[in-house]
């Protein structure tokens, strides 16, 4: 088929000074940053794996399934047509496509295929580059993933854990026992606790089916990913808050009694569905020993949380290419944009904020990897997530519309990336967590850790030297570490923050070229400017730009 460019001679005028066409670029080959962060933190075999990845979404076709998903959000059937229960989620067959197309490759089982040996940084690089897709889809890939520490306390696993690494996408409403490949959705929060679950009314009694087996009675406010063949969820017991996983099918083969009463209209993550429903006497498995649920879901929050801060480093990304391109291919005043010197400052501004957020993230995953051998690397692994979700989110926004600044109008019309990036980026930082949530964890860390304050430490003094205000950055953090609880509590974001920005600046002193590492710490540390842009005069402009340019 032969692709024939929009005629630019209108009737009225000529349509000039815009953005060549040109096709989709393969985010893991122009994505110098992404090969660094890898080569310098994980095995050979998950750049191997990425590359084809990277291939399949420069296809034309994947834009294309990715706006289809996006204009055409999923519609709910509560019911047949005889006013017979169905609680089904109708999803765009340009969803299905998408996540045919994640599941197929593996991405939400790769972490435990190759369990602490690069599995996990396999996964964050793959989601990275797939949310550059379209975001949506990725969380139930993230769900699905995260559910296999909470799977393994199952008392009987019955093949859920199998059924978890399959590579065959299967969207029928069926018995997930039918299928070689199941997806996990969770129903934690109700409308009275939020983040605070231990406030949840949901009920769960036992029946005479077994010892694991319990029956639901209660509401969920929200509901991700509603067509998810089980569903981890919360609910109290004699014993207090347990953990429970409901399937979408009871042992029998019948439909569950989870009723999906609404599908929320959200800001973004249109793709995705998200539910409230009620259990009506569902059918449920316990998880993990009676009293103990926060502990039992704890273990896939610490997963989920690492995906929400890899998300938003995948957004910043897109956005980043999006406005390079832009620039590049327009003139204003005589002049390309990309050619202009605060215009060249925003870029390179922007492509630091990006390059910084992507090795937070990695670390995370990388430390999750050394777990198993290493006490230096599981200390990190319960820390850098909490400050990798926070911190990355925060600077989520800003950045979506600092990026749609540099397109100007167009950037703010939906046929633009821009706007579904902008809608998107609060997503992340509230699920699974808002910030002052995540910062009273991080307080919690490193209160029952102390060994991850001092990962924290070590990891930051491999860097001392490097940088005067990176060196007073840590001075400073070292005293505020030092304060007490009711002090640290106060300015738990201020801390997190500190030890967020810290932290990749010690990991871009160690590992990223100079000047990129120089201008993150003279411009984020001490006393940043509060928007993009604003570099020092002699910052090395050539040099940032140059790392876009691969």
């Amino acid at each position: 088929m032969v692709d024939y460019a929009p005629r630019t001679r209108l009737t009225t005028h000529t349509v000039d000074n815009q953005p060549p066409l040109r096709p989709p670029a393969d985010p893991w080959l122009t994505d110098r940053p992404l090969r660094d962060v890898l080569a310098r933190l994980a095995p050979p075999w998950v750049g191997e794996r990425l590359a084809p990845l990277g291939a399949r979404l420069a296809d034309a076709e994947i834009e294309t399934l990715a706006d289809q998903a996006n204009r055409v959000p999923p519609r709910l059937r509560a019911f047949d047509r005889h006013g017979r229960r169905l609680d089904e989620v109708e999803y765009h067959p340009a969803y299905h496509a998408l996540m045919t197309l994640a599941i197929e490759g593996g991405w939400q089982a790769v972490a435990w295929e190759q369990e602490y040996r690069g599995g996990h940084q396999a996964h964050a690089a793959g989601l990275y580059l797939l949310t550059q897709a379209e975001p949506g889809f990725c969380c139930p890939i993230t769900m699905t993933h995260a559910a296999m520490p909470v799977l393994r306390h199952l008392p009987d696993d019955e093949g859920w854990q199998t059924r978890l690494m399959g590579r065959e996408y299967d969207p029928r409403a069926r018995p997930a026992w039918h299928k070689t490949t199941n997806t996990f959705g969770m129903a934690m929060t109700e409308k009275q606790g939020g983040s605070d679950v231990r406030r949840n009314a949901t009920r769960a009694e036992p029946t005479d089916a077994g010892a694991t087996w319990y029956r639901l009675h209660g509401h969920k406010w929200f509901c991700s990913a509603p067509m998810s063949d089980a569903f981890l969820t919360l609910a109290q017991t004699d014993a207090g808050l347990t953990c429970f996983l409901a399937p979408r099918f009871t042992p029998d083969e019948q439909r569950n009694a989870i009723e999906i009463q609404r599908l929320k209209e959200k800001c973004g993550n249109r793709a995705n569905a998200s539910a409230e429903i009620e259990y009506v006497g569902a059918w449920a498995q316990r998880v993990g020993e009676p009293g103990r649920g926060i502990a039992a879901i704890l273990e896939m929050v610490q997963q989920t949380r690492l995906d929400a801060a890899m998300a938003p480093a995948g957004m910043m990304r897109q956005a980043l290419r999006e406005a390079w391109q832009q620039v590049q291919g327009r003139e204003a005043f005589g002049q390309r944009l990309s050619d202009q010197p605060l215009m060249q400052r925003v870029i390179a501004d922007l492509a630091i904020e990006a390059e910084a957020s992507l090795w937070l993230a990695m670390r995370g995953a990388s430390a999750m990897d050394g777990a198993s051998e290493s006490e230096h690397e599981a200390a990190l692994a319960r820390l850098v997530p909490a400050l990798a979700k926070f911190w990355n989110n925060k600077r989520g926004p800003t950045f979506m519309a600092e990026a749609m600044e540099c397109l100007g109008g167009i950037g703010y019309v939906e046929e633009s990336p821009l706007a579904r990036l902008y809608r998107e980026a609060p997503v992340n930082s509230i699920w699974e967590g808002s910030g002052n949530v995540i910062c009273l964890d991080v307080l919690r860390i490193l209160a029952r850790h102390p060994a991850s304050i001092e990962a924290l430490r070590h990891e930051l003094n491999l860097s001392r030297g490097g940088h005067p205000a990176f060196d007073a950055a840590v001075e400073l953090l070292e005293r505020a570490t030092g304060q007490d609880a009711s002090q640290q509590e106060a300015e738990a974001r201020w801390l997190t923050q500190q030890m967020a920005q810290t932290l990749q600046a010690a990991l871009l002193i160690r590992h990223a070229p100079h000047s990129v590492a120089e201008t993150f710490c003279a411009t984020r540390l001490g006393v940043p400017s509060p928007i993009f842009g604003v570099l020092p005069a002699q910052a090395p402009i050539a040099d940032l730009l140059a790392r876009l340019s691969d």
